[in-house]
């Protein structure tokens, strides 16, 4: 059976926390889930809230092919602590030919691994997890996320330097190397933003950016 690009089928491979959470809000956007562990307890928990659930080692292909694994266009390999059974499932997922394999890592290491064994995609939960949270604690940073090659996006409280006036005469981007791209009043939603929109105090902004920029405007009150 040939895969379909839009398929909303997938398979989680591991329903512990991470597995189990990601299960979950998957059904909640009406995917249908194959969720899969090797411990009948964690299956039993999950079998009434999941399209399909089985007990079954991840390791195993013919298991893994009756329940129409190889024929899906996405799967999870949720089954991080155990880094072997982590990556040989992760392998037998690369040569089932899915387009798109997720894999939990534990740490650089493993995620390294799983890469180099063919994930398209490799998470670290807990590392990401406590950048995002280091990044909460130490400033006035509301919200952060970081992509690729040094790049973040911030939510923060409006600077005094850069209120009751309008993004335009701010230059953000020339003094500070960041954009704001979204901006919401006290009661109000989040907006697109324009060269025209004028900052005001207690309004918050989403500011992008090169990390060290976005950090340090967020920083700057």
């Amino acid at each position: 059976m040939a895969k379909k690009p839009n398929d909303n089928r997938i398979a989680v491979l591991g329903l512990g926390r991470f597995g189990s959470s990601l299960a979950l809000e998957l059904m909640r956007q009406d995917w249908e889930v194959v969720g899969v562990d090797s411990d009948p307890q964690m299956v039993q928990t999950y079998a009434d809230q999941l399209t399909h659930t089985a007990v079954v080692n991840t390791t195993d292909e013919e298991a893994l092919r009756q329940l129409g694994v190889h024929e899906m266009t996405h799967a999870v390999v949720a089954v991080g602590t155990f880094i072997e059974v982590s990556v040989m499932t992760t392998s037998l997922l690369v040569d089932f030919g899915i387009p798109n394999i997720w894999a939990k890592a534990i740490s650089r290491q493993h995620a390294t691994i799983l890469r180099r064994v063919g994930a398209h995609h490799v998470v670290l939960p807990e590392h990401e997890m406590g950048e995002r949270v280091a990044h909460l604690v130490t400033g006035h940073v509301l919200d952060f996320m970081e992509f690729e090659d040094d790049y973040a996006l911030v939510k923060t409280r409006a600077p005094k330097q850069v209120t009751d006036r309008t993004l335009a005469d701010a230059a953000l981007r020339a003094k500070y190397g960041v954009t704001v791209v979204s901006i919401k009043r006290p009661g109000e939603e989040f907006t697109y933003t324009t060269a025209d929109t004028t900052v005001y105090a207690g309004d918050i902004l989403i500011v992008a950016g090169k990390t060290r920029h976005v950090e340090a405007f967020a920083n700057l009150d």
